[in-house]
C-alpha cells in the first residue's frame, strides 16, 4: 500500500503543498546541482520512507536505500563512487535514502559530507530523534530539515479505507465495521505503519473464521477481532528517542505541577513501554529533592526508599512504591529554594565571589595551624545561647550575602521562621 508519488501520500499537508521544497524537488528532470538534500524528522509510520522513494521515483532519478542500523562508512563511500560515476556517464543523479540516520557515528555522517556538498547524491536522511542533537552540524547546515506530523484519525481512516478496497490491499476480501475502524485508528496513534499491521493481522483472524457459503457478503472484520489480533497498544516510545524525553519530562512536570493523575498516566506509560525502573525512580528522587525539598523533608527519605524497594523486589510489584512516591511528591508542598539558593553560590563562585576562608575557621588541628593564627577566636556553637555562634562564616567578599529564601509552604514555614532569628543573630557577628 505504499503510495507511488507526492499525490497519493495522505497526511503531512504542511510538507506537500504545490510550490513546496518537496513538491520542486521531486519535479521531473531537477538535477542534483542546486537541489537541497533533505532530513525529514517525525515519529514512525509518518510516511519518511515513502517520501524519499515518491521523490526519487517522480524525478525520474536513481534511487538508493541505507539504513543506518547495517551499513557502514565503506557502503556510504560506494555508493558515492557509483553516484559520482553515473552523474558525470549518463548525466543520471542519485536519490540516497538513509534511514535512522541519527544512529551513525560523527565519522559516518562525516562520510556523507562530500557527496552532499559536492552535489553528487541528493541525501534524504529519516530520524526519529531531534536532528539538532543526532546529526552533525555541517550536515544539518547543508540541509533542509522537514518535521513530519502524526496523521490525524481522518486520515488514519482514509488509509485503512484504501487498505480495504484497493487491489493492492485488501481488495474487499473482507469488510470493516465502524467499531473496528475507530478502534484500528486509536490502536494506530497516528502510525500509519501500525494502522495497516494491525488491519492485516485483523483481516487474517476474519479470514481464518469458517465463512457461511449461503452469504454472500465477505467475513466483517469486528472491534472484537481487532482485539484478539492485535494484544495490546504499543506505546509509541523510544528509549533512546524523543518520546522518551516527552514522556519524562511531562511526568516530571505533572510531578512539579501537584497533579498526581497525570503523573500516575505518565508513570503507567513507562511501565508499560518497559522503562528501567531504576531510570523512573533516579528522576522521582531528582524531583523530591528539586521541586519539593525543604517544604516537605520527608519527600526525599520517601523517593529514596521507592528506588531501594525496586532494587529489593523488582518488577512488576516495583511499580507499588514507585506510584506512592509519586502520589506522594505530586501531593507534598512544593519549594525549589534549596535548588535555587545552591545555584546562587555556584554562580558567586564562577563568577569568581569567593574570597579566603576566615582565619577563625581554617582548621587548627595540624602542627603549626596556631601559629598562623588558625581557628583564633572560633566560637563553638554550642557554648553559645540557643546553640547559635554570632560570628562571621562567610568570606570578607560575601559577608551578609543571602543565597536560601525559604517560602511559607509546608515545612519551609517553620524553618523561615528560625532562620529569621538564626540570621538576626548572626548579624551580629558580622
Amino acid at each position: 500500500m505504499r503510495p507511488q508519488s507526492l499525490d497519493e501520500i495522505v497526511g503531512q499537508r504542511q510538507l506537500l503543498a504545490p510550490g513546496s521544497p518537496l513538491r520542486a524537488l521531486a519535479s521531473e528532470g531537477s538535477g542534483a546541482r542546486g537541489a537541497s538534500s533533505v532530513i525529514l524528522w517525525g515519529p514512525p509510520g509518518t510516511g519518511k520512507t515513502t517520501i524519499a522513494k515518491a521523490v526519487a521515483s517522480s524525478s525520474g532519478r536513481r534511487f538508493v536505500e541505507l539504513s543506518a542500523v547495517t551499513a557502514g562508512v565503506k557502503d556510504v563511500r560506494e555508493v558515492m563512487d557509483r553516484a559520482l560515476a553515473d552523474r558525470d556517464l549518463y548525466g543520471l543523479t542519485t536519490v540516497l535514502f538513509l534511514d535512522e540516520i541519527h544512529r551513525f557515528t560523527k565519522a559516518q555522517q562525516d562520510a556523507l559530507l562530500p557527496g552532499v556538498e559536492n552535489g553528487w547524491v541528493i541525501l534524504i536522511a529519516a530520524t526519529t530523534e531531534n536532528p539538532s542533537f543526532s546529526v552533525i552540524a555541517p550536515l544539518l547546515s547543508r540541509s533542509l530539515l522537514l518535521t513530519l506530523e502524526p496523521l490525524a484519525d481522518e486520515e488514519l481512516g482514509v488509509l485503512i479505507d484504501r487498505a480495504i478496497a484497493d487491489p493492492r490491499g485488501l481488495g474487499g476480501a473482507v469488510a470493516l465495521d465502524e467499531a473496528a475502524r475507530t478502534a484500528l485508528v486509536q490502536l494506530a496513534s497516528g502510525d500509519a505503519r501500525r494502522a495497516l499491521t494491525a488491519l492485516e493481522a485483523a483481516a487474517a483472524a476474519a479470514l481464518a473464521v469458517p465463512a457461511d457459503e449461503s452469504a454472500d457478503e465477505p467475513p466483517v472484520i469486528t472491534a472484537e477481532l481487532v482485539a484478539q489480533a492485535v494484544d495490546r497498544a504499543l506505546l509509541r516510545y523510544d528509549r533512546q528517542g524523543d518520546e522518551h524525553y516527552d514522556v519524562i519530562s511531562a511526568f516530571i512536570k505533572s510531578i512539579r505541577g501537584s497533579d498526581p493523575d497525570a503523573a500516575l498516566h505518565y508513570l503507567a506509560r513507562m511501565i508499560e513501554a518497559g522503562e528501567d525502573p531504576r531510570f523512573i525512580a533516579r528522576r522521582i528522587i531528582i524531583s523530591a529533592a528539586e521541586d519539593i525539598g525543604m517544604a516537605d523533608p520527608q519527600a526525599l527519605p520517601i523517593a529514596v526508599a521507592a528506588a531501594e524497594a525496586i532494587q529489593l523486589i523488582g518488577m512488576p510489584e516495583g511499580r507499588i512504591p514507585l506510584a506512592e512516591a509519586v502520589v506522594y511528591l505530586a501531593t507534598a508542598p512544593k519549594s525549589n529554594a534549596a535548588y535555587l539558593g545552591v545555584d546562587a553560590a555556584i554562580g558567586d563562585i564562577r563568577a569568581g565571589r569567593f574570597g579566603r576562608v576566615p582565619t577563625h575557621l581554617r582548621d587548627a588541628h595540624y602542627p603549626g595551624a596556631k601559629r598562623l593564627g588558625h581557628g583564633k577566636g572560633y566560637v563553638y556553637a554550642h557554648d553559645a545561647p540557643q546553640a547559635i555562634a554570632a560570628q562571621q562564616y562567610l568570606p570578607d567578599e560575601l559577608a551578609g550575602a543571602e543565597y536560601y529564601t525559604p517560602t511559607g509552604r509546608g515545612y519551609e514555614r517553620i524553618v523561615a521562621e528560625r532562620l529569621e532569628q538564626i540570621r538576626r543573630i548572626l548579624g551580629g557577628g558580622r
